[in-house]
């Protein structure tokens, strides 16, 4: 089993910028991805970072903005939110998958998410 447990979202103005960590417990995965959820609408990839290597892949609506990292000592990803916009308001969940392969930016490919962290960006 794997637990992910987000933090960091919140309220800030376009422009600014928000940090959000996900700390993972359990079993070791091989990448972690970071989806979004607006409502009304399907769960996005925005990011994906893997645990060994820090091999990253980004969304092309938040590369150059938004930045990944891992802190392997401390089992926590963060994703660096800069330039807000509106439309990057929605639900922000972490999700892990144990094994190698798979596609970074499918859902389906990861096992274990967490449970979601709002954020709002107001214009």
């Amino acid at each position: 089993q794997v637990q992910l447990v987000e933090s960091g979202g919140g309220l800030v103005q376009a422009g600014g910028s928000l940090r959000l960590s996900c700390a993972a417990s359990g079993r070791a995965c091989y990448r972690m991805g970071w989806f979004r959820q607006a409502p009304g609408k399907e769960r996005t990839f925005v990011g994906s970072i893997t645990w060994t290597y820090g091999t990253t892949s980004y969304a092309d609506s938040v590369k150059g903005r938004f930045t990944i990292s891992r802190d392997n000592a401390r089992s926590t990803v963060s994703l660096q939110m800069n330039s807000l916009e509106p439309d990057d308001t929605a639900v922000y969940y972490c999700a892990g998958r144990l094994g190698m392969g798979g596609s970074p930016r499918d859902k389906g490919d990861y096992n274990y998410w967490g449970q979601g962290t709002q954020v709002t960006v107001s214009s």
